[in-house]
C-alpha cells in the first residue's frame, strides 16, 4: 500500500527510536525530565520565543493558546477553512466558551484588511475580538505557506486592536524549508506558536506550544488541567529533539515528490489538479462532474493507493518521510491505470 492519505501517518525511524530508547528520564509533572526539558529550549530557540512547553497534541496546543487570550464572551478569528474552526471539535466553545467568526478566504490566507474587516464595534450586543489564529502551512487551502508580508500585516493589524494572534504552525517548518527562511522569522511576533511533531517531522507522538515566560505558569496550569501531564515523556521528547536536528531540512524531499505528483497528476485529463504558487507536501485535485468520485476512490484502494477525500469530488495526496520518489511513480502508473481504464 502506498498511503498518501497523511503525513500523520509517518513512523519514527531507526535512528530515532534508538534515540528515544537510550534518552534520559524523569517525571515531567514535576519538572524533572531533563530531555523534555531540552526540547523545549531547543523548539523555544527555534521558534524564536522565550519558552515552549511539551504537549501530547497540537490539537491541545491550540486550546491552550485559545484559553490563554480568550474567555466567556469573546471572539475569535480564523480563516474560515481553518483547522481551530472546522477540526477540532468546537475546542474554542468548550474550553474558553469563545466563539469563532470565520475570514473569508479558499486558500487559508488573509491580510490586513481582511482583519479590519471583520472587527467588531465595542457594544454590549457584540462579542470582544481577543484573538486572530493563522495556520501556518494552511492544510484545507493546499499547503500553502504564507508570505511573510501577510503575516505581518495580520501582526500590525492585530496590535492596532489590542488583539492577541496565535500562529498555528503545526506544519511550520514545511514552510519555513518552502520559503527559506529560518522558522524563528515566521513565527516572529506571534503571542503563543504550536508546532506539531508528529506530522512530517515523523514523531510518534507531540508537539510544543512556543510562547512568553510570563505566561508560563498559566500554560502548565492549563497543561494539567486537561490532563495532559506526563511521567517519563523524555521518551517522546527524544525524538522530538532527533526531529528537529534530522528532519527539517529533508522536508525539501517531500516537496519535491509532491510536485513531481502534481506534474505527473495533471498529465491525467480526468483530474483537475489545483495549482499553487509554492508547493509544500500537499497535493489537492478534483473529479470533475462527468466522472465518479466513489469508483476513484474505490479504485484506487483496490489497486494499493490510499488519498484523503476531503469532500465529494476534493481529495488530498500528502507527501511524508514514508513516502519516496519511487512511491510517487508507483502512486501515479496507479493513476494512470485507474482514471484511463477503469474510471466512468
Amino acid at each position: 500500500m502506498i498511503d498518501l492519505f497523511s503525513d500523520t501517518l509517518t513512523r519514527p525511524t531507526a535512528a530515532m527510536r534508538s534515540a528515544m530508547a537510550s534518552a534520559e528520564v524523569g517525571d515531567e509533572q514535576r519538572g524533572e525530565d531533563p530531555t523534555t526539558r531540552r526540547l523545549e529550549e531547543r523548539a523555544a530557540e527555534l521558534l524564536g520565543q522565550e519558552c515552549a512547553t511539551f504537549l501530547p497534541s497540537a490539537t491541545m496546543a491550540n486550546a491552550i493558546a485559545i484559553q490563554l487570550f480568550c474567555g466567556p464572551g469573546d471572539e475569535i478569528l480564523s480563516a474560515e477553512n481553518g483547522h481551530v474552526l472546522n477540526y477540532e471539535a468546537g475546542g474554542a466553545a468548550v474550553h474558553a466558551r469563545a466563539s469563532v467568526r470565520s475570514i473569508p478566504t479558499w486558500t487559508g490566507i488573509f491580510g490586513k484588511n481582511a482583519v479590519l474587516q471583520r472587527l467588531r464595534q465595542d457594544t454590549p450586543h457584540a462579542p470582544r475580538p481577543r484573538l486572530v489564529v493563522v495556520e501556518n502551512t494552511t492544510n484545507a487551502g493546499g499547503g500553502r505557506p504564507w508570505p511573510v508580508e501577510e503575516s505581518d500585516g495580520v501582526l500590525e493589524a492585530a496590535q492596532q486592536n489590542g488583539l492577541r494572534v496565535h500562529l498555528d504552525g503545526s506544519r511550520l517548518f514545511n514552510a519555513a524549508v518552502a520559503l527559506g527562511l529560518p522558522a524563528r522569522r515566521l513565527g516572529r511576533g506571534f503571542d503563543s506558536v504550536t508546532l506539531c511533531l508528529s506530522k512530517g517531522l515523523g514523531c510518534p507522538v507531540g508537539a510544543v506550544l512556543a510562547h512568553r515566560r510570563e505566561i508560563s505558569v498559566q500554560v502548565r496550569r492549563f497543561k494539567q488541567l486537561m490532563g495532559g501531564a506526563m511521567r517519563q515523556s523524555g521518551i517522546l521528547g527524544a525524538a522530538g529533539l532527533y526531529a528537529l536536528e534530522h528532519h527539517v531540512q529533508r522536508l525539501d524531499e517531500d516537496h519535491a515528490n509532491a510536485n513531481a505528483l502534481a506534474q505527473g497528476l495533471e498529465e491525467i485529463s480526468q483530474l483537475v489538479v489545483e495549482k499553487i504558487p509554492l508547493r509544500t507536501n500537499m497535493v489537492y485535485f478534483e473529479v470533475p462532474d462527468r466522472y465518479s468520485p466513489d469508483q476513484l476512490e474505490q479504485r484506487l484502494l483496490a489497486n494499493g493507493l490510499r488519498v484523503s477525500r476531503v469532500n465529494h469530488r476534493r481529495f488530498r495526496a500528502v507527501t511524508h518521510l514514508d513516502v519516496s520518489a519511487q512511491d510517487v511513480q508507483r502512486a501515479l502508473a496507479i493513476f494512470r491505470q485507474v482514471c484511463q481504464n477503469e474510471l466512468s
